[in-house]
């Protein structure tokens, strides 16, 4: 069963024709983001994620300590859950830039070779192994923190550069398109789960989300959470939460309209849920969030 695309996300990403770069260098408590796709290319490093499960396409795989993947298939679906991680100190890494970067004046230079086959390669995504990580690390540890945007993008060419050198990858996904159908969920947890991320501002009851499949709602209860770890109300809360971050940092609205915009009809509610999972306000958390992240 192939998921129609209009049921992943969409992610519009802060990038204009001015930058180079999005970097966002941040400390998180768990992978909550929805599945989603983007045109801009993303270089994405994880650390402190063993067991966390990393989804790019139909490619699904259970990553270690440290994850490092490049994608730049603009409708290559893509997203890290928790999972089987028990840490709850992340450091995610995010990097992401404009296709067009290399296409004005870069492009066909024999310097730019293998940078430009690894990009081309990484339609379908690329999975980096250990010794490439670690090649790169000390760049990537110290990328968010240069205060010079000219030596913060050469550094970021350097990263590039270092990793269309190495051999220790493994290409990712079978096609640079959308292929939820190969994720391994039950054609009706896939049923439901659709349709939460499509309503997730709106009202989700366990009997009408029961009765979508033909089961009753404690069977159904219990079924979803065999097929996908969680209960529930906590995947519905987790999409909304991820959607509310994601407010959080890439927008001004005040924080009681992010709440409601997120499917929460409580302020309270929404407030005591967030530090629960976020171990922070959702204030807190724009303002740490934004110190860590920069357009060069």
């Amino acid at each position: 069963m192939n998921t129609p695309t209009e049921s992943i996300m969409y992610e519009i990403t802060p990038l204009s024709d001015k930058d180079c770069l999005y970097i966002a260098d941040r400390q998180k408590s768990e992978f909550n983001y929805p599945i989603h796709r983007h045109t801009e290319y993303e270089l994405n490093f994880t650390e402190h994620t063993l067991g966390a499960r990393r989804i790019v396409g139909d490619s699904i795989e259970e990553v270690g300590d440290y994850d490092l993947v490049l994608i730049t298939g603009k409708e290559l679906e893509h997203t890290w859950e928790q999972y089987h991680c028990k840490n709850h100190n992340i450091r995610e890494i995010t990097i992401q830039f404009s296709p067009d970067l290399f296409l004005s004046g870069l492009s066909g230079k024999n310097q730019f070779t293998p940078i430009e086959k690894m990009l081309e390669k990484a339609q379908k995504g690329i999975a980096f192994h250990l010794p490439a990580i670690m090649k790169v690390y000390p760049m990537l540890d110290t990328l968010a923190k240069e205060s010079d945007g000219f030596y913060a993008f050469t550094k970021f060419m350097n990263i590039l550069y270092e990793l269309s050198r190495t051999e220790d990858c493994h290409t990712l996904s079978t096609s640079s398109f959308s292929q939820m159908g190969a994720q391994s969920d039950s054609r009706r947890v896939q049923k439901v789960k659709e349709y939460i991320h499509a309503h997730f501002t709106e009202e989700l009851s366990l009997h009408f989300l029961s009765d979508m499949v033909g089961m009753t709602p404690v069977s159904f209860s219990r079924f979803f959470k065999q097929r996908t770890g969680k209960n529930l109300s906590d995947y519905i809360t987790d999409i909304r939460l991820g959607h509310a971050a994601r407010l959080l940092v890439d927008s001004s609205s005040y924080i009681a309209d992010v709440c409601y915009q997120c499917g929460f009809n409580n302020l309270s509610n929404f407030n005591r849920i967030f530090k629960k999972k976020k171990m922070c306000s959702p204030k807190e958390f724009r303002e740490n969030y934004r110190k860590n992240k920069k357009l060069i």
